[in-house]
């Protein structure tokens, strides 16, 4: 039995010239009861972020202090505190480090794509914005309530992270500049999160397949980071910390509209 679903536009002068939109909150809430998952899964994994990296980042920052206290140098005491700090100290910092460095990858893959693929694969898209909501406000709803808090919490572990990993900048030899360290630094580093998230959500609305947009999504975003690694930031029109953070996340928020109108606009033309 076939069902007939009328069109948006139909669906939306049936409800009356009376009706009115629905309220931002009421719009969030129905964000929350969709991305319920993402939203508590995201917030643990922050917050055990965070208490790993207190409770790591207080004693690698404790055992640095000694280090640094200990005179003269080639005390075999001081020679042990050195070579502990940079065996297992530096090993034990190195790994959340290349893990914050991975998560705006998971985020582009898995986070992204669902937002708006899910309801067209399930073909519930056009129920879905005539419910008071507009296609075009429920779009924008998912995004800013999903991306501002994927932000939020990317800057916050970015900075964080940066007292974490002070101490090795002087024993590993490292620079604000090193590409490792200025991605997770600054602003760039929620830039790069809001950007893969933006990302995963368009691919999927073109896509309109959550696991194809998933893969695409990962080779899209490799790409984009190779290239701002090995090719962009040779070609900044600045060549120092800040000014190099404000450009790349300029141009990233850039992006990351054009990629937030470009879902729109592939949201207004499916439901046309």
């Amino acid at each position: 039995m076939t069902v007939f679903t009328p069109p948006a536009s139909q669906l939306d002068r049936a409800a009356g010239p009376e009706s009115r939109p629905a309220p931002w909150s009421g719009m969030l809430w129905v964000t929350w009861r969709q991305h319920r998952g993402l939203l508590i899964g995201v917030s643990v994994v922050f917050c055990a972020a965070v208490a790993g990296l207190l409770v790591t980042g207080l004693r690698i920052h404790h055992d640095y202090a000694l280090l640094t206290a200990c005179r003269p140098a080639a005390l075999p005491a001081c020679q042990g505190l050195s070579t502990f700090f940079n065996s297992t100290d530096w090993h034990e910092g190195e790994y959340p480090h290349i893990a914050v460095q991975g998560a705006p990858v998971l985020i582009a893959m898995f986070a992204g794509p669902p937002v708006v693929a899910r309801e067209l694969e399930a073909r519930t898209y056009r129920y879905a914005w005539t419910q008071g909501i507009g296609r075009v406000r429920w779009t924008a709803a998912k995004l800013a309530l999903l991306g501002s808090l994927l932000t939020i919490m990317a800057f916050a572990i970015s900075q964080l992270l940066t007292w974490f990993f002070a101490p090795f900048m002087t024993t590993q030899q490292l620079t604000d500049l090193t590409p490792t360290v200025f991605d997770t630094s600054g602003l760039s580093y929620a830039a790069w999160t809001l950007t893969a998230f933006c990302l995963g959500v368009f691919l999927g609305a073109l896509l309109r397949s959550t696991l194809p947009a998933m893969a695409v999504t990962l080779g899209a975003y490799v790409s984009l980071a190779a290239a701002t690694w090995f090719y962009l930031r040779d070609h900044y029109p600045v060549n120092t910390f800040w000014p190099m953070q404000l450009f790349e996340a300029g141009w990233l928020l850039a992006l990351s509209a054009a990629l937030i109108a470009g879902t729109i606009w592939l949201v207004r033309r499916y439901a046309a």
